[in-house]
């Protein structure tokens, strides 16, 4: 076995009491538990390291020998696996209220409650989606009291076991019937399962283990959020007694852009050019989520003819696929015009290239923009 100060470990004095040890064993405990670090190997592992540690400090006789012999006195019959799991199952009863589950040795696997989730709205601009974005935002949750350390108690001297089901946090009741004694096991409502009970709460909570808290956390939002869309943050809500803490759940808001209409991956733009352009043709800059885009306007572009930028509209959030940004021309009409414009309008309409010629090609609209974008 390889050479650990156990006192290093638990991060205390050579001369540190027993409640001293029992303190530091649960703060560690309570930051390293791998509900609280899921998939974090390194966490999982300091755990396994704080346990053995307190299976070792929290015994009177292992301690003493320990304290006298150091490493030399760890002989293979010191200390087993199972003899710590099975101190610990002990263990985080009274410190925590819940019961090991899944198997000998797994000890550690899951808690029977978990704090309350906190629900947020965040919203983001077409550019903000584009991109991606950090957002910071304060957080007013429930958090351990700093006081008791969650336990809800002036001292651990205070909680004591529960004398209604003896600390198994269940009581068994017998009810005559017709039919004979019918025996039922229910959860003690006198301590409500814990099996334990504080006789004095702690003055700061007042025995709730929690207090009002402000936190900022910083939620990273990936290209390509959708509108209604979740995004979880475990362990991020209320932290509660004897469990894991709640998590913070983020629904996407996507605020309504003054030039850009979203569909899906693509970005439609309206964009207004005059009748001498229209007829003549021109090259226009306008607008699009990452900065302006050159568009040539060849000379008779008619009202509603459709521009595709390709890959310059929106990434999908769960591949490499990009929208296209799609500009509509419409043809400005003045509503007021000088006297010099109406002449030289009237001139025009006897002209013949500018009488209106009804023109079909034997299409409809619909068929058009269908042809257009499949």
């Amino acid at each position: 076995m390889a050479k650990k100060d156990y006192y290093e470990i638990l991060g205390i004095d050579r001369n540190a009491s027993d409640d001293e040890i029992k303190k530091a064993y649960r703060k560690l405990a309570m930051k390293y538990h791998p509900d609280r670090n899921p998939e974090d190997k390194e966490a999982e592992e300091k755990f396994k390291e704080i346990a053995e540690a307190y299976a070792v400090l929290g015994d009177a006789d292992k301690k003493q020998r320990y304290d006298k012999y150091g490493d030399a006195g760890m002989s293979d019959d010191f200390f087993s696996n199972d003899d710590i799991f099975s101190n610990l199952n002990d263990i985080f009863d009274d410190f925590f209220g819940f019961r090991r589950r899944g198997g000998e040795g797994n000890y550690y696997q899951t808690y029977t409650q978990k704090g309350t989730n906190l629900r947020i709205r965040i919203k983001l601009t077409l550019e903000e989606i584009l991109t991606g974005v950090e957002k910071k935002v304060t957080l007013n949750k429930k958090v351990v009291c700093h006081v008791c350390e969650g336990i809800g108690a002036k001292s651990e001297a205070s909680i004591i076991t529960c004398p209604t089901c003896r600390g198994t946090g269940r009581v068994t009741q017998i009810t005559n019937t017709l039919f004979g004694r019918v025996q039922s096991t229910n959860v003690c409502p006198n301590c409500n399962g814990k099996g334990k009970i504080v006789k004095e709460k702690c003055e700061h909570c007042g025995g709730t283990g929690q207090e009002d808290s402000k936190e900022v956390v910083t939620i990273k939002i990936p290209p390509g959020a959708l509108q209604d869309m979740q995004i979880t943050l475990k362990g991020q809500g209320n932290q509660i007694l004897y469990g894991v803490p709640g998590d913070l759940i983020v629904l996407i808001e996507e605020e309504e852009h003054p030039l850009f209409k979203r569909d899906g991956l693509n970005i439609f733009y309206e964009h207004y050019i005059s009748y001498p352009d229209a007829v003549l043709g021109t090259e226009i800059e306008i607008p699009i989520l990452n900065g302006k885009a050159t568009i040539k306007i060849p000379p008779g572009t008619q009202p509603g003819k459709l521009f595709r930028l390709r890959n310059k509209g929106l990434p999908d959030i769960n591949s490499s696929q990009k929208g296209d940004f799609i500009v509509s021309i419409n043809i400005h009409v003045p509503d007021k015009i000088t006297k010099e414009e109406k002449t030289l309008l009237e001139e025009m309409k006897k002209m013949k290239d500018f009488n209106v010629q009804r023109q079909s090609s034997g299409k409809s609209l619909f068929e058009r923009l269908k042809e257009y974008f499949y």
